[in-house]
C-alpha cells in the first residue's frame, strides 16, 4: 500500500489559538502572537443573538488583514444543519481563510455536505476542511470521516480532537494524564495517519497552571499528534516548545541526511550510523523534521 500522501505542503501547527469572533480585542490581538494559527470561533464562544454581529466582526477583521502570512487562519463555523450554518459559510466565502473547521461531526456525511456546498458556490480549491472529533459517534466513524478527504475533492486537512464535548457525552472523567481517554486519541491519531491528514490535540482548560499544560504538549506529542488546540495566549509558547524540533533531534536528522548523502551509501535501502540500523523511512522522517525546523526558523525570524 502506497504511503498516504499530504494534501498541502508541510504547515506549522504547533499552536492554534482559538478567538472568539465576538471579541473586537481577542482579534485584534490575534495576528501579532506567535501562535502557528489562530481559530476564528463563530460557535461554541459566541452567544446565540450574537453570531450575525459576530460575523460581521470577522468581516472587517479579515479585510484589514495581509493576505499573506505565516499564520494559518481557519474559522469555525456552527453545524451546516442548524439555522447558523449556511450563513457562517457565507462569511468564510467574504473572508477567505484557509480552512473551515467544521464542529461536531458524526460521520462522513457531516464533511461532504460542506465541501459539496463549497463546490456549488466556487470556493477555491485551497479552502481546507478540518473536522472536530468530539462526539461519540465521531469515535465509531474515525475511518470514513478520514477517508472523506480522497472522496470529496480532498478538501480535508486535519482533525482537531474536542475533548470537553466528548467527556460531557461520555461521562469519562476529566482527570491528569487522561488514561481512560488516551485510547480514543490514539485511534484519531492513527485514522488520521492512514488517510494523510494532521491531528491537533485539544484544549486544556487550566489556562493559568502552566506545567500541567506542558505536561499534556508533552504527552501528544510523544503520541504523535501536530500541535495543540489552546485558550489563552500564554499556552502559546509551552506548546510551541513542545511541538517544536529539539536540538538533540535536530542533529540526529542532519546526521541521517548527511550519511545518506555519502556516495558509498548512494542507493542502499539500510545504512549503518554509528551501531544502529537506519532505513529509508528514517530519512523521510528526517527530512520531514529539517523541513519543519527550517519553516520555524523562517517563522522565528520574519517576527
Amino acid at each position: 500500500m502506497d504511503t498516504p500522501t499530504r494534501y498541502q505542503p508541510l504547515r506549522l501547527r504547533r499552536s492554534l489559538l482559538s478567538v472568539p469572533a465576538g471579541n473586537a480585542r481577542a482579534l485584534e490581538k490575534s495576528s501579532s502572537l506567535a501562535c502557528d494559527g489562530v481559530i476564528f470561533d463563530l460557535e461554541d464562544s459566541v452567544a446565540p443573538e450574537k453570531k450575525a454581529a459576530a460575523r460581521e466582526a470577522l468581516k472587517r477583521h479579515f479585510a484589514g488583514l495581509q493576505r499573506a502570512s505565516a499564520q494559518e487562519r481557519i474559522i469555525r463555523v456552527n453545524a451546516f444543519s442548524g439555522p447558523e450554518g449556511q450563513h457562517d459559510l457565507a462569511a468564510v466565502l467574504a473572508c477567505g481563510p484557509d480552512a473551515v473547521l467544521v464542529p461536531k461531526v458524526s460521520g462522513p456525511q457531516d464533511i461532504r455536505a460542506v465541501a459539496d456546498w463549497l463546490g456549488d458556490q466556487g470556493a477555491d480549491e485551497s479552502l481546507r476542511l478540518w473536522a472536530m472529533i468530539e462526539t461519540p459517534a465521531a469515535i465509531l466513524n474515525l475511518a470514513e470521516i478520514a477517508e472523506v478527504g480522497r472522496t470529496s475533492g480532498g478538501r480535508l486537512d486535519c482533525f482537531v480532537l474536542g475533548l470537553n464535548d466528548l467527556r460531557l457525552a461520555t461521562g469519562i472523567a476529566d482527570i491528569p494524564g487522561r488514561p481512560f481517554l488516551v485510547p480514543l486519541l490514539m485511534q484519531a491519531l492513527v485514522a488520521a495517519r492512514a488517510a494523510g491528514l494532521d491531528v491537533i490535540d485539544s484544549v486544556f482548560n487550566g489556562f493559568t497552571d502552566l506545567e500541567p499544560f506542558a505536561a499534556e504538549c508533552e504527552q501528544g506529542r510523544q503520541m504523535g499528534f501536530d500541535g495543540k488546540m489552546l485558550i489563552h495566549p500564554a499556552q502559546i509558547e509551552p506548546a510551541n516548545r513542545a511541538y517544536g524540533v529539539s536540538a538533540a533531534a535536530l542533529a540526529d536528522a542532519a546526521a541521517i541526511a548527511a550519511a545518506f548523502a555519502l556516495p558509498e551509501n548512494e542507493g542502499k535501502g539500510a545504512i549503518n550510523l554509528d551501531g544502529r540500523m537506519v532505513e529509508l523511512l528514517h530519512l523521510d522522517q528526517a527530512k520531514r523534521l529539517l523541513a519543519k525546523a527550517d519553516l520555524i526558523e523562517k517563522k522565528e525570524s520574519s517576527t
